[in-house]
């Protein structure tokens, strides 16, 4: 069986988050998902020390964000940028969704460094809002919880119940995504780790990388996110909050 074959059990009938910066089998993982939402892959490029094409990104959401599994797409954001930097970027994204409906499919990304004025603005202008990261805020550190302690009071009810739908960029922790009433979240978890053969140990390992990433999805896909926002239960699992 091919890699592409083991790949394609892994993913059938998942709901999948496909990055721009690597959408070389995004057909063959659109085809079998139930549903997809689209990531800019601004981070990646980020990474890899490139500039974000955004152009190109926005090129290949329009071949795209009319297909039926089609959820939603990550807004265009600076990584390690400023509240500034940001706001230009999505003037920018703005400019070149006129004349379609793209822009309303958007969730728009929000860095814990970003003003709490900023994402309150989030919750009545965009339909959804991704959590993202920041060098000043490792996720999952005491710093990261106090500072969600103050976001999740801007955007959930006094039920504690999201204003809009929540994402959660890399926060598939089963220790952080089950305190917080996320209607997504997303890691490279099983991607990462179903081949590293290494990394798994005793008589009953799965021996195929597409049964390995079942075995991490099944895991994840176990716990639900939180129902409603409760911070007075909220205590990292390294340390107190403050």
């Amino acid at each position: 069986m091919s890699g592409d074959d083991r790949t394609q059990m892994a993913y059938q009938g998942k709901h999948a988050m496909i990055s721009y910066a690597h959408r070389e089998k995004s057909e063959m993982i659109i085809d079998i998902c139930q549903s997809f939402a689209l990531d800019n892959g601004a981070f990646s490029a980020w990474k890899a020390g490139f500039e974000f094409d955004i152009e190109g990104f926005h090129s290949w959401l329009l071949s795209l964000y009319r297909h039926p599994g089609f959820d939603w797409y990550v807004i265009p954001d600076v990584i390690g940028g400023s509240e500034e930097d940001n706001k230009s970027m999505q003037e920018q994204w703005h400019t070149l969704c006129k004349g379609t409906d793209l822009w309303n499919k958007g969730y728009v990304v929000w860095h814990p460094h970003e003003s709490l004025d900023r994402l309150k603005y989030f919750t009545t202008a965009f339909t959804g809002v991704c959590f993202g990261g920041s060098d000043e805020y490792d996720i999952d550190s005491p710093k990261w919880w106090a500072r969600m302690l103050e976001a999740m009071d801007v955007v959930t009810d006094d039920q504690g119940r999201p204003k809009v739908p929540l994402h959660g960029l890399r926060l598939l922790n089963i220790d952080i995504f089950t305190k917080l009433p996320l209607k997504s979240a997303d890691s490279t978890n099983a991607s990462r780790h179903c081949g590293s053969p290494e990394r798994w140990k005793g008589a009953y390992i799965p021996m195929s990388i597409s049964q390995r990433a079942l075995v991490i999805m099944d895991r994840i896909e176990h716990f639900n996110s939180a129902p409603n926002w409760c911070g007075d239960n909220v205590v990292p699992m390294n340390g107190t909050l403050f």
